[in-house]
């Protein structure tokens, strides 16, 4: 069995005529510019693109194979010089049933099946070029149509305040929702863990992943796992959601939840630290956006009996380490490759002869999450705190 590092979760900003799929995309957030930057500088073995459902994604796709650039997989999925790529959507879905939006991961093996959901989704939505766009169904009715067309159903990030299937505190349980045979796993999102995430006994069926959301290059595989497969294909993946044969997900690679935007409970005003119920120090004000950590309290199980789980590795990006500008960044990658070397391979005392001591250092320490950091909360990152 291989190991695989993947980040499943990477938007399209602009397609190659410039026109906008994720509107809060970098504009260099091209198709040709993410497959080109995820192997070559990050060094990713995978790439899960959230927006194939996007006609000209589709085009360009369709012109890359035509170029011999991109082959398609016999057992599914793409390849572009030895990294696979997964056709995949993000959808908002927002019914009655739902009270409020939530965000789900749709993947399809093949370029037809894709063509064929999008297809289907010009019906059910306002703009079948846009990301993240609100279908007018339900989330069960999506469920059967991915399933149909042989695909894979993830809800998405489901612990963020907002558009996530935990995120209203309304909603306490995924059976309001969905289907629970019908999902194949779980994305915890950039604010929680394994051991956040597992205190919901409803959760232990499925695998969790851990992904970028990446809205600019820079933030490809600040999130990824790594995974067991025999080789890269859509459906050796699919034996990974399900555990099958060997494969499976070796470990998570994801920021200490203080990094992420939304861990505690901070007045909506002024981002200050803030109980719930009680009124800001500051402004006066009781808003407050509900931190993920106070979120999965209220909904945490009695149940003890947990599941083996893949270790959960709290690793900190490159891009978040004090002193690692770009200049010094593109001299590592120069020296050693990848992002992916540098993280996980290159020994400390090769890092020394190529950055300052202080930042090879924190590098190290970064791998193993032993970096000291300060709380995010209301859309603000955590910062690491120098000592």
């Amino acid at each position: 069995m291989k190991e695989y590092f993947a980040d499943l979760h990477i938007h399209i900003g602009r397609t190659k005529s410039g026109r906008a799929v994720k509107i809060t995309g970098s504009k260099t957030l091209t198709l040709t510019n993410i497959i080109g930057h995820a192997r070559d500088i990050k060094g990713l073995d995978i790439v899960g693109i959230i927006d194939c459902h996007s006609p000209e994604v589709l085009e360009e796709l369709e012109d890359l194979m035509a170029a011999g650039e991109v082959i398609e997989h016999p057992d599914g999925g793409l390849l572009y010089g030895g990294m696979g790529i997964f056709l995949g959507t993000e959808l908002e879905i927002n019914s009655e049933e739902t009270s409020g939006p939530i965000h789900v991961l749709c993947f399809f093996p093949t370029m037809e099946t894709m063509r064929l959901f999008s297809e289907w989704l010009s019906n059910h939505l306002k703009n079948i070029h846009l990301s993240s766009q609100r279908v007018y169904v339900t989330g069960k009715e999506l469920q059967h149509k991915t399933k149909e067309l042989n695909g894979l159903f993830i809800p998405a990030h489901v612990f963020t305040p907002f558009k996530s299937l935990y995120g209203k505190g309304v909603r306490r349980s995924l059976t309001e929702v969905f289907d629970p045979t019908l999902i194949d796993g779980v994305e915890l999102g950039l604010s929680a863990n394994t051991k956040m995430a597992e205190q919901l006994a409803e959760l232990s069926a499925y695998p969790f992943l851990t992904n970028s959301d990446a809205h600019s290059l820079k933030k490809i595989a600040r999130e990824y796992q790594k995974l067991y497969m025999n080789e890269v294909s859509f459906t050796e993946f699919g034996k990974v959601l399900r555990g099958e044969e060997g494969r499976g997900v070796a470990a998570n690679y994801g920021l200490d939840p203080l990094l992420g935007k939304y861990h505690r409970t901070v007045c909506a005003n002024c981002l200050l630290p803030i109980s719930e119920g009680n009124p800001c120090s500051v402004c006066g004000k009781s808003k407050i956006v509900k931190g993920v950590a106070d979120r999965i309290a209220e909904l945490k199980s009695e149940e003890e009996n947990l599941p083996y789980r893949p270790p959960y590795i709290h690793q900190i990006p490159l891009d978040f380490i004090p002193g690692l500008g770009p200049k010094l960044l593109e001299k590592l990658m120069n020296h050693f490759g990848t992002e992916m070397a540098v993280l996980h391979e290159v020994p400390e005392s090769a890092l020394k002869e190529v950055v300052p001591s202080k930042v090879a250092e924190l590098i190290v320490q970064a791998r193993s999450g032993d970096l000291k950091v300060h709380a995010g909360g209301g859309g603000k990152y955590g910062k690491i705190i120098e000592t």
